[in-house]
């Protein structure tokens, strides 16, 4: 894809963790230190691969298929039954909880549905955090449409949530540009025609995306 040679993209498909607050990735691994664990152990010990859709509780509760409590004895039971510590996934929930938003990335977003642009917001999540994670944006002013993995018994990175979260906003998938801080979620987008971009972790990476995204759209001149 070449910003200069495509035309302007017709809608915008958001990630929330990670676009609009401050990266869980980056949390996870500070979480890690204080644990005494490894960044890599105990992320897919709690969430499991950010790459696939699997059987992991995680995901099973990211698709409303079980519930937090379910998911949390699941975790701790299995991490801990091939001899390494047993992690509470509580325990690392409690260190990701501070995410603060980066509104610079609200205004953008507020900016590009004001000219016309449809947004949408696909979001991995689960039925019992949506009472923290929702009231952190204004959704209803930034969002045309929003598919919650745990209301749609689908999680990214499965092609069938790319092509529902595009029809419900009624454009063209390859018109539309996702936006995503998970490099399997971005690929997964790229290869059901997505036009995908991944924002860096840190919030100094935020200014760089957004110019992409204006870029994408028409709003700003890729010359």
């Amino acid at each position: 894809m070449t910003l200069a040679d495509d035309p302007p993209a017709t809608a915008v498909i958001f990630d929330f963790g990670g676009v609009f607050i401050d990266s869980p990735f980056t949390a996870a691994v500070q979480a890690a230190e204080e644990l005494g664990m490894d960044p890599a152990a105990m992320l897919g010990a709690v969430f499991g691969s950010y790459d696939d859709d699997t059987d992991h509780p995680w995901h099973r509760l990211e698709r409303g298929e079980c519930t937090l409590e379910v998911a949390r004895e699941e975790i701790i039971a299995t991490s801990g039954s091939n001899g390494g510590p047993r992690i509470d996934p509580l325990d690392v929930l409690i260190r990701l909880s501070g995410g603060a938003v980066r509104d610079e990335m609200v205004v953008c977003c507020r900016e590009l549905r004001s000219n016309g642009v449809p947004t949408g917001l696909l979001t991995n999540n689960a039925k019992e955090f949506a009472e923290f994670w929702r009231p952190m944006v204004p959704l209803d002013e930034l969002f045309d449409d929003i598919v919650d993995s745990c209301e749609v018994g689908m999680r990214k990175p499965d092609p069938r949530i790319y092509h529902l979260a595009v029809e419900r906003l009624g454009v063209d998938v390859g018109d539309t540009v996702f936006i995503d801080d998970a490099p399997g979620n971005v690929a997964a987008a790229s290869a059901v025609g997505l036009r995908a971009v991944q924002i860096g972790p840190e919030r100094s990476d935020v200014p760089a995306a957004i110019h992409t995204l204006r870029q994408l759209t028409g709003l700003e001149s890729s010359g």
